[in-house]
């Protein structure tokens, strides 16, 4: 009888324990399941995460290449004004040195006609005086008007060749410009 009450107290009490680490086992697979849910939430969030950064990622770049391309736009924009300026302004000079060597010519043509004359006047001289000082007089206008259009002209081409050198400084910025732009990623 005593080792059967025994026998009986260890029975209870190993199930007393088998009861005790069944609820243990309970507990821990309750607390196994809930780091499984809270895992998976967490990886739910994270792939949510991903792919919202991959779509912010894709706008910045589909932004940051419509802001280059716009960029890239107005400068060749830019370039073009700049193209066509500078082609007016090599015309606008082509044409005023043509008009200078067409006044040189004008000039000198002058001169030797006035030269001629003076020769002409010279042997004539004494019957032709009163006549010769005022062809003279007209000739010396001429002249004088000749060289004053001849200095508005030089004027005329010194501003013309100042723009010119305006319109290449701008080629240069514009050229460094582009060379910047080449240099950027993407």
């Amino acid at each position: 009888v005593f080792l059967y009450s025994h026998l009986q107290q260890k029975v209870r009490g190993a199930e007393a324990l088998a009861q005790k680490y069944k609820q243990q086992q309970e507990a821990l697979s309750a607390q196994l399941q809930v780091v499984y849910e809270h895992r998976s939430r967490l990886e739910r969030s994270l792939q949510k995460e991903r792919g919202e950064h991959k779509k912010t990622k894709e706008v910045y770049k589909l932004e940051a290449q419509e802001a280059l391309n716009k960029e890239k736009q107005d400068s060749m924009n830019r370039y073009g004004a700049l193209s066509s300026q500078h082609k007016i302004l090599k015309n606008q000079h082509d044409d005023v040195k043509k008009q200078l060597l067409d006044l040189q010519l004008q000039h000198n043509t002058l001169k030797l006609e006035h030269r001629k004359a003076l020769e002409s006047h010279s042997q004539k001289y004494t019957q032709l005086q009163q006549e010769k000082d005022s062809e003279v007089t007209s000739l010396q206008d001429t002249v004088i008007k000749l060289r004053e259009e001849n200095k508005l002209l030089r004027k005329a081409h010194q501003e013309v060749h100042s723009q010119l050198l305006n319109a290449q400084a701008q080629m240069e910025e514009f050229r460094q410009l582009k060379e910047a732009l080449q240099k950027m990623p993407g």
